[in-house]
């Protein structure tokens, strides 16, 4: 067996297991058996069960990462000086997702780790993303904060992760929506769908009204500097 198929198969097997049971609860005997290969294998490719864990989420996110950049070239050329719409970045970022292909799996499959990432202790992956992807979500957020400037940075801080809460549960719940739109509903939903009836929301989303009490905060805030 060639190591790159060696490598390939533990990848595919742990990335499923991962989003099926989840971090912590997926051993790498677990991943092991199912691959058809020795714990060696995985000692030797990756090292540790973090490392392995890491090579899953880069296998996603290295062709995330240039495509996404490539996008955002091209729309700040489009747009010159002038401050890129809400709506663009946002449909911009999501043609990105599904313009990088879920070649093994789903795109179900990485919007389940991505929750896992965020709902399960795994700071070493945070730590990751961080250090070798974060320049382009860094960007991707400066980008968003000139096109809302009267949000605050706390509440666009959280408005930004409330709708990636959304996107990654429409997105891993794929199936069971598409099954109820179908049964109740009598509708054929791709995923494309799903993406522009999720950009208006999403886009109101980050457009609502302030509350009233951070809406006072800000413009005392703004007042005071």
């Amino acid at each position: 067996m060639a190591q790159s198929d060696t490598v390939s198969r533990i990848l595919d097997t742990a990335e499923v297991l991962f989003a099926e049971r989840g971090f912590a609860e997926t051993s790498l005997r677990n991943i092991t058996s199912k691959a058809r290969v020795n714990l060696a294998a995985v000692n030797y490719h990756f090292g540790s069960k973090k490392a392995l864990i890491q090579a899953v989420f880069s296998r996603y996110l290295d062709p995330f990462t240039q495509r996404f950049h490539s996008a955002l070239d091209e729309l700040e050329s489009r747009y010159a000086d002038s401050t890129i719409p809400l709506e663009e970045l946002l449909e911009t970022m999501a043609t990105t997702v599904l313009a990088v292909p879920a070649e093994r799996n789903s795109l179900k499959i990485f919007m389940r780790l991505l929750g896992l990432a965020y709902s399960q202790a795994q700071g070493h992956l945070r730590r990751h993303i961080q250090e070798h992807y974060g320049d382009v979500f860094t960007r991707f957020t400066e980008l968003v904060r000139k096109a809302t400037p009267d949000l605050p940075d706390a509440e666009r801080f959280w408005r930004l992760h409330f709708m990636l809460g959304t996107v990654i549960f429409t997105l891993s719940g794929l199936d069971a929506l598409r099954d109820i739109a179908s049964k109740d509903y009598q509708e054929q939903v791709t995923v494309r769908d799903l993406v522009r009836r999720l950009r208006p929301v999403v886009v109101a989303a980050m457009n609502a009204p302030l509350p009233p009490d951070i809406n006072e905060e800000h413009h005392a805030n703004a007042h005071v500097s």
